[in-house]
């Protein structure tokens, strides 16, 4: 798999950076809280841009994307993967979104359907009161970034991958390389976006694309409990499980996980 070189556009008030593999029909790819495009699992984009044209994106304010004063919403950041595909002239796509960018994939097919065909939420939850929520001190670990980048990382594998897992694999050899960052304030600002929103569940009905809803069973920073709630809520979602993953499902199992979005994504 071959990535473009990172490019920029104008969308709203800032420049978002963004790369792209394959050709054909297009997928957008929605990363989760603070994450970067270069989280994303290299296998994973690989097999799927095999068949699809995939962009993944950096979201205002991190990695190579730009950013302002502007207040953060899941909206917000909906409106700006809106102006992104505008910005490339993509009128529709296949939209994969993952933990918080699930939430914003649900702002999308709910604000934008006919941008959006099919819809593949990972991880998500539909916010507000509705959802199950993180536990506090998992909550805390998520946002600690203090200590060097290697404390980081061995923090966030202990929240991605369930104990029984880590007894067994190095997860470094399973994680891409990150070079983006992303600063401390906004984290915390996106943090405050995600926590702080409202939430979807009153107008899931309203989501008109095929979706496919993938959960772990052992996902402890958004409980699969939330994934059931979808996939109860969005008319005629099908709802995958993967036993023994968490929220890291990509990096554990990837040829599981991109097989079943191929299966859906070709139908």
């Amino acid at each position: 798999m071959t990535l473009s070189p990172v490019n920029t556009v104008p969308v709203d008030d800032v420049r978002l950076a963004f790369r792209e593999s394959g050709s054909g029909y297009p997928v957008i790819l929605i990363n989760g809280l603070a994450s970067t495009m270069d989280m994303w699992n290299p296998p994973v984009l690989a097999k799927i841009s095999e068949h699809f044209r995939v962009i993944i994106f950096d979201s205002r304010g991190t990695g190579y994307s730009g950013s302002s004063g502007k207040p953060i919403s899941i909206s917000l950041l909906a409106r700006d993967t809106a102006g992104l595909m505008d910005a490339l002239g993509i009128s529709s796509a296949h939209v994969i979104g993952l933990s918080m960018g699930a939430s914003i994939a649900e702002e999308l097919a709910i604000g934008f359907p006919e941008k959006t065909d099919r819809l593949v939420l990972v991880s998500g939850n539909c916010g507000g009161s509705e959802s199950v929520r993180t536990q506090a001190d998992v909550v805390a670990q998520l946002l600690d970034k203090s200590g060097t980048a290697c404390d980081v990382a061995i923090r966030m594998f202990s929240l991605l991958f369930p104990p029984l897992w880590l007894d067994t694999h190095d997860p470094f050899s399973y994680c891409p390389e990150v070079y983006e960052t992303t600063s401390e304030e906004m984290v915390a600002r996106q943090a405050t976006a995600f926590f702080g929103w409202t939430g979807s569940f009153p107008r899931l009905l309203e989501i008109r694309s095929p979706t496919l809803i993938i959960t772990g069973t052992d996902d402890t920073v958004v409980p699969r409990a939330n994934s059931r709630i979808l996939s109860g809520r969005i008319p005629g979602a099908e709802l995958v499980e993967i036993p023994g993953a968490g929220h890291g499902l990509m990096y554990q199992f990837p040829d599981q996980f991109s097989d079943c979005v191929l299966v859906f994504l070709d139908r």
